[in-house]
């Protein structure tokens, strides 16, 4: 019990620092259900429960003020990183999330289900052969794939407004320079994390011409 008293605690003042005001019980129990799952099914190998709040729940709402739209895909997802938590703290938006490891489905339809959690919805597949009937809003990434490939396995499921958001460590200089599309990067701070974190942020469009 000290120790889920120590990650509220860890969470509540995260929370309070990245300016989010919502209630923590849910991802409490989230943070919970994966901490569980965790010990049989390997979903991640950080095993410590405030490590889980800064560098999971944390890092993932961290890059909420640039989610565009309300129809979300997180290809990889993996344990629902950062789907699950951007759609505990925004009940207006609706997350896919899209992976092809069957027990990592299977943990989301569990947290679906125990946290009654209406606007997730979980797809089993690779991301080329996924065709739904509409586009997205806003991609994200957290540990998916390089820049470039990424855009190009997702190409099709983007919105012609869309955004990808690739969440990175250091800023990926090399990825970058190979990009073909208009794009910023914005560093971001989580707290509790010391090392650089930042958030590729790419629209659907050509890069522009430089001015000669």
């Amino acid at each position: 019990m000290n120790h889920l008293n120590d990650s509220e605690g860890t969470l509540v003042r995260g929370m309070q620092q990245l300016g989010l005001d919502v209630a923590v019980d849910r991802l409490l129990q989230y943070l919970m259900l994966l901490h569980k799952w965790n010990q049989a099914y390997n979903l991640t190998a950080i095993r410590d429960l405030n490590r889980m709040v800064t560098l999971h729940l944390l890092d993932s709402l961290a890059i909420l003020p640039w989610v565009h739209g309300h129809r979300i895909l997180d290809v990889g997802t993996g344990a629902g990183l950062p789907g699950v938590p951007l759609a505990l703290v925004n009940p207006s938006l609706h997350v896919v999330l899209l992976d092809s490891n069957g027990k990592k489905i299977r943990f989301l339809q569990e947290v679906k289900r125990v946290l009654a959690l209406d606007n997730i919805e979980m797809v089993q597949t690779r991301v080329e052969n996924y065709h739904p009937t509409s586009h997205f809003d806003t991609v994200t990434s957290r540990a998916f794939s390089e820049l470039q490939r990424m855009l190009d396995c997702t190409q099709h499921l983007i919105a012609p407004d869309g955004i990808w958001l690739a969440m990175k460590g250091r800023h990926p200089e090399a990825e970058l320079a190979c990009l073909n599309r208009a794009h910023r990067v914005e560093p971001y701070t989580v707290p509790g994390i010391d090392g650089e974190r930042c958030c590729v942020i790419v629209e659907n469009k050509d890069k522009p011409w430089p001015k000669p």
